[in-house]
Parts: C-alpha cells; sequence; structure tokens
C-alpha cells in the first residue's frame, strides 16, 4: 500500500512503527524500507532522505519494489549508491514480474545483497551458477508466487530446484496480510508439496540465519537457538 499517496506523511507512518515497536520491546526488530520504482528514480532519492532520517526506527537496508518490468533495475543505481554510502544494506526484488536480465541487473548495478523473489533466475543458466558460485541469498516465497501467478502451482515452483543447485535459498511470507499466509506454513509447503525432506527444511531454516544482516555472533546464537531446541530433531 502506497500510504503516502492516501495522504499517510511519511513522517506520521515513522511515528506509528516506532510506537508499534514501543509496544513490544522484547522482540528484536531490524527493517528494511522499500524504495517503489512506480515513483521514478528522482523520488527514490528523496525517500532515501526520508529514511535516513528516521533510521532511529530500526531501518537498516532497503529494498526496490513495485513495477519491476517498467522500471528496470539500473534506474536506481545512484539511489542504490547513496545508501550505501549512508550504510545501509541492500536487497531488491527482481526475477518475480521480469526475467532473469532483472536479477542480473539486481546484482551487476545495484550490487544488492540480496534478491527478492528471483523466480525467473532459472530462464538464465549462468545466473544460476552465478547465484550458487556468490551464495547471494533469494528470498523466495512460495505461496505469494502462486497467488500472483509467477507459477501455476506450488509444485512448479523452482526452489527446491535452486536449493540442490547449492542456491541459497531462503523462504518468506511476502505480505500475509494480502495472501493470508504464515512462516510456518511456507515452510509447511517446502516438506509436505515441494520435496524437502525435514533435514532440508532444517537446512533452509538456517540459511535464513545466515543470510539476515546480523552481527556474525548474533547469527551463531540465533542458529544455537534453532539448533538446541528439542523440538529441532523432533
Amino acid at each position: 500500500v502506497r500510504f503516502t499517496e492516501v495522504g499517510l506523511e511519511t513522517g506520521k507512518l515513522f511515528g506509528a512503527v516506532r510506537q508499534g515497536l514501543a509496544k513490544v520491546p522484547e522482540v528484536e526488530v531490524a527493517l528494511i524500507a522499500d524504495l517503489t520504482r512506480d515513483f521514478g528514480p528522482e523520488q527514490a532519492i528523496v525517500t532515501l532522505a526520508e529514511i535516513n532520517e528516521a533510521r532511529g526506527c530500526g531501518i537498516i537496508g532497503i529494498g526496490l519494489g513495485g513495477s519491476e518490468q517498467n522500471f528496470p533495475p539500473e534506474l536506481f543505481t545512484h539511489a542504490y549508491d547513496r545508501a550505501r554510502e549512508m550504510g545501509f544494506r541492500t536487497t531488491a526484488h527482481a526475477g518475480e514480474a521480469a526475467g532473469a536480465e532483472s536479477v542480473w541487473g539486481a546484482i551487476r548495478r545495484l550490487k544488492a545483497e540480496r534478491i527478492g523473489h528471483g523466480v525467473r533466475s532459472r530462464e538464465d543458466e549462468a545466473l544460476l551458477d552465478h547465484l550458487a558460485e556468490s551464495r547471494i541469498p533469494l528470498e523466495m516465497c512460495p505461496y505469494s508466487n502462486v497467488c500472483t501467478q509467477v507459477v501455476d502451482s506450488i509444485e512448479q515452483h523452482p526452489i527446491k530446484n535452486y536449493f540442490d543447485r547449492g542456491i541459497m535459498v531462503t523462504v518468506n511470507t511476502d505480505d500475509p496480510l494480502m495472501f493470508g499466509n504464515t512462516l510456518s506454513g511456507e515452510y509447511r509447503l517446502l516438506h509436505e508439496r515441494l520435496g524437502f525432506s525435514q533435514d532440508e527444511v532444517r537446512q533452509v531454516i538456517l540459511n535464513g540465519v545466515e543470510a539476515t544482516w546480523l552481527p556474525e555472533d548474533r547469527k551463531r546464537e540465533l542458529a544455537t537457538e534453532f539448533t538446541s531446541d528439542p523440538a529441532w530433531v523432533g
């Protein structure tokens, strides 16, 4: 939802985020703020400045959403260069509505550290090889991709093929309010309909930990929280 289009000022939006986080101080939260392709590269610079002013909300990175087909990654090269100068981590939606060339653009031009979706990476074997070798994480969302008709069915989703090729896949919900899904439900789909063994599901969970932008010591702590839980091997 483009909240600013319906009259919600950016400052008030970030204020609401702060209020929400203050209600759950025991929950560790790090946020990614999306730039919207459809507003164009000049507005992306303006939005980035607003994000930088509000980084006290816990914003540690930026993403890029919106119309992938009409606004290719290279239009936002300057915004991403500027974001890195500000100290933000970077991800970008690519290879969802547009093809493998969009993923290449996000990697080569935006230098994105992670790729949102990346479903259509399978259109380019060289890209799949690069993803496996570079260990650039893919933020994959199987149920969402069915809902948006990126794939025809859960069974046709390429996540298992990518996993088997050594690509660092992670599982995400995309937009649970829109799609009515849950993270646990996504993992259930991996095991029940996409051919992942229980050990492979556990590895995807650990991939998710490794793909975070947490400090390395915190990653190790978080991984241990999972692997030391009695339910981990249940």
